[in-house]
């Protein structure tokens, strides 16, 4: 019995919509081949979930209604089965090019682009973890190519979402919200924080109401001093009271997230972290208010910032960014330099948090994952933002 596609997160009409989409961009680039060797890309015009320390490439060609998908032999099978593509649309490039300091996969995609044509013609370079060397090479093998910087035109266009990717988005929303609420449950003084996360992480997987998450999810959780730092993970001390844990998570979901914040204290909280929670929630609340189709960015972010300060506090940090497969989008940041105007169905992590290592090493997280509607937003979280108090 032969491997045949497996069961796909969204019917095929979705990935080609999303194929047009970018042919659209490729178009007015006058760019014939786009390669593709973002990760979430990747995810996002085929399907595939999987990740490789060796190079996984695709090739967006305007000739073909499928992109081509170039794997190492031992990922063909995954790529078979996760991707939404025909069969003769994944190459498998041999597996002496893999480790190889001269001839390497990249090579295979040049081989590739010659023998469809493509060598004389505009030439879209994803330059995603793409060497100096490797960059060269293209250049050098496609001499009479016309070869244009795409960098991030694919990552732009998943920037506004299907209502398929909204739906998606939603059931890991509440699996976000599930592991929240377990966190409640879990939080107690003389709890060893590896423990929690443990307890978290099953939820994270099991997932809600019958939708499981799908890959390894992340965890930051801080807690005491080390509440004043952001992106590390848990340690092996136990939970104190009088002291309070900042949790950052989201479920992962055919790779889309839906993060998530809070703050919960050991005890009674202390006057600083509750002033802390209630100019943060001001200026969450401000930026929900500034969400509408037709204002920017830095609309969003300048409302945050005026609600926080009037508060006594002050953000320094940007008030979030694109959110959708992998976590964060490499598009549009939520501060006040940018003035990326915002569109129904584009979604974002707001982030109010606050690092405060002056303050006495202390730190407060509070987040929403959010969809701009046609009128106004939409939170996608049921959790009701508050400071947990345990």
């Amino acid at each position: 019995m032969s491997l045949t596609n497996g069961p796909q997160a969204f019917p095929r009409s979705e990935y080609l919509r999303r194929v047009a989409a970018v042919k659209s961009e490729m178009a007015r680039l006058n760019v014939e081949a786009l390669f593709v060797n973002n990760p979430g890309n990747l995810t996002y015009l085929t399907g595939f979930l999987g990740r490789s320390s060796a190079p996984q490439c695709l090739v967006v060609s305007m000739q073909k209604e499928e992109p081509t998908f170039i794997v190492r032999p031992m990922d063909a099978a995954a790529a078979i089965y996760q991707s939404f593509l025909d069969r003769d649309s994944i190459v498998i490039y041999p597996e002496n090019l893999v480790g190889n300091p001269d001839t390497d996969v990249y090579d295979a995609v040049i081989d590739f682009l010659h023998d469809a044509g493509l060598a004389k013609s505009g030439v879209g370079l994803e330059g995603y973890q793409l060497s100096a060397r490797a960059a060269e090479k293209f250049m050098r093998r496609l001499p009479q190519a016309r070869i244009v910087d795409v960098n991030r035109t694919v990552t732009w266009v998943r920037t506004v979402k299907s209502n398929l990717e909204i739906a998606v988005m939603k059931e890991v929303a509440a699996i976000s919200d599930a592991a929240i609420m377990r966190a409640e449950e879990v939080i107690r003084p003389g709890v060893r924080e590896p423990d929690v996360v443990a307890e978290l992480l099953t939820t994270l997987t099991r997932g809600f109401n019958g939708k499981a998450g799908t890959s390894l999810p992340h965890v930051f959780l801080n807690a005491g001093p080390r509440s004043a730092t952001s992106h590390i993970c848990w340690t092996e001390e136990t939970i104190e009271h009088g002291t309070h844990v900042n949790l950052e998570l989201s479920g992962f979901r055919y790779a889309y997230a839906a993060p998530l914040s809070r703050t919960f204290s050991i005890g009674v909280p202390s006057d600083h972290l509750r002033r802390a929670h209630e100019a943060q929630l001001a200026g969450l609340e401000a930026a929900l208010n500034a969400v509408r189709p037709g204002a920017t960015c830095s609309d969003v972010a300048g409302a945050a910032y005026r609600a926080i300060e009037k508060r006594g506090f002050n953000k320094v940090s940007r008030c979030g960014y694109a959110v959708g497969i992998d976590w964060v989008e490499q598009t549009a940041s939520l501060n006040e330099l940018d003035k990326t105007e915002l569109k129904p169905n584009m979604t974002f992590h707001l982030v109010l948090s606050n690092w405060m290592m002056r303050e006495g090493d202390f730190g407060y997280v509070l987040s929403e994952t959010i969809r701009v509607t046609e009128s106004g937003v939409e939170t996608l979280s049921a959790v009701p933002p508050k400071l947990f108090e345990i």
